[in-house]
């Protein structure tokens, strides 16, 4: 059976593939997140998840570890007017960021990279959120609850910013930070199957 190693220290995306009882290990990786100079937002994200996935396979391939291994990569970024919001600098940035997603929709994209002994597959989604009004004053009291510090565009869905969102059209695993639907099937093409129900150890 084929071995899975998440590439990723977030533990969103570990609560998801534990949601669906994927069975894999923690590979975090460290790689550089920075923007190319022009380059579109759907080709980042595919980017930076590819660039993930194929660091941790070196990683793998370092220690020696055996040729049937499989490794996952992902990435979020959150999209408004073409301009990728990454993670609030500080709270002035995470309420600039809040304050120009009020009253309005913006989509959320995520890659999926999959790297293993033969090729390397990746899928894009995207999502369309729609946030209602927030005020001065509720910016600054979600950035108080401490969540908004390390998130894509200064919010987290599945968190105390769901009072935000008026609508979501799409994959809600995927704005959280990875689509389950098109995961599965992306490893289940490759014989990594669900409902193992295995926590994700450390690598």
């Amino acid at each position: 059976m084929a071995a899975l190693f998440l590439a990723s220290a977030s533990p969103r995306r570990r609560e998801l593939l534990e949601q669906i009882g994927v069975a894999f290990s923690l590979l975090p990786v460290s790689i550089d997140e920075t923007p190319l100079a022009a380059e579109r937002a759907e080709d980042y994200v595919l980017r930076i998840a590819q660039e993930k996935a194929e660091a941790g396979r070196l990683a793998l391939r370092q220690r020696q570890q055996g040729a049937a291994l499989f490794v996952l990569g992902a990435d979020t970024s959150v999209v408004l007017d073409g301009r990728i919001l990454g993670k609030p600098a500080d709270c002035d940035d995470a309420l600039a960021m809040l304050r120009s997603l009020s009253g309005r929709e913006h989509r959320v994209l995520t890659a999926v990279a999959l790297v293993g002994p033969d090729a390397c597959e990746t899928c894009l989604v995207e999502s369309r959120v729609g946030f209602g009004e927030i005020s001065v004053q509720q910016a600054g009291r979600y950035w108080d609850t401490g969540e908004p510090a390390d998130k894509a565009g200064g919010y987290a869905i599945q968190g105390a910013a769901a009072v935000f969102v008026e609508y979501l059209h799409g994959s809600y695993s995927a704005v959280v930070g990875l689509p389950l639907y098109e995961t599965a099937r992306l490893l289940g093409r490759h014989g990594i199957g669900c409902w193992h129900f295995t926590s994700g150890g450390e690598a």
